[in-house]
């Protein structure tokens, strides 16, 4: 993790030697539709959230390169069911990474860009949580499964933005997890991540 962040702090610092009267820092912030797929079953979507700094290097009038750090809350829902004496309820995966997006933007039009780019992930928290409804007396329960997911994830990032002159702007994006995150020992199962996201961001 140290050699990566290293490798990315250089080749910042390389764009911004040549165009720091340009670069651009940002936040941006948003909701996740997030999901894992693979070899499992009955897993639906979970709606969460993203925040971070972003910033935009020019490379030339239609081209940048926007690396970005950002928090994000992923995982799955599993469907709702009924238990034991018609008990509902209702159950997350919830994984918590900081992605680390390299996106290269193209701008077709002023100020709509298209965004292409690798994305690596390093696990913060993974916790399974059950919620009760009517049998569990509207108890809960959280347990800690890091240890079954694996600390570092990859994958590719498309979307698009556009941003308004003053700097606001809105991106739509889908991250594609390409790593098998699934660290159960003796599990053949593979499981990756998915997320579409959906943000508001301001560039200063």
């Amino acid at each position: 993790m140290k050699k990566l962040l290293l490798f990315v702090t250089v080749v910042t610092c390389g764009f911004s030697s040549f165009y720091a009267q340009d670069i651009k820092f940002g936040v941006k912030a948003g909701v996740n539709v997030a999901t894992l797929t693979g070899d499992v079953d009955d897993l639906t979507t979970r709606f969460s959230l993203h925040i971070g700094g972003v910033a935009e290097i020019p490379i030339t009038d239609k081209l940048s390169f926007q690396p970005e750090l950002l928090y994000s809350s992923q995982g799955a829902e599993v469907d709702e069911g009924l238990g034991f004496g018609g008990v509902s309820f209702n159950s997350k995966y919830k994984l918590d990474y900081i992605n680390l997006p390299l996106m290269g933007k193209y701008y077709v039009i002023e100020n709509l860009g298209v965004e292409f780019g690798p994305m690596i992930g390093f696990l913060v928290s993974a916790k399974y949580d059950l919620d009760g409804d009517s049998g569990f007396d509207g108890e809960s329960d959280s347990e800690d499964i890091k240890d079954q997911f694996k600390s570092i994830d990859f994958g590719l990032a498309a979307g698009a933005s556009y941003k308004l002159d003053f700097g606001l702007n809105f991106g739509i994006r889908y991250n594609l997890g390409l790593a098998d995150i699934n660290d159960i020992d003796g599990s053949d199962s593979k499981l990756h991540n998915g997320v579409l996201q959906v943000s508001v961001g301001y560039m200063f």
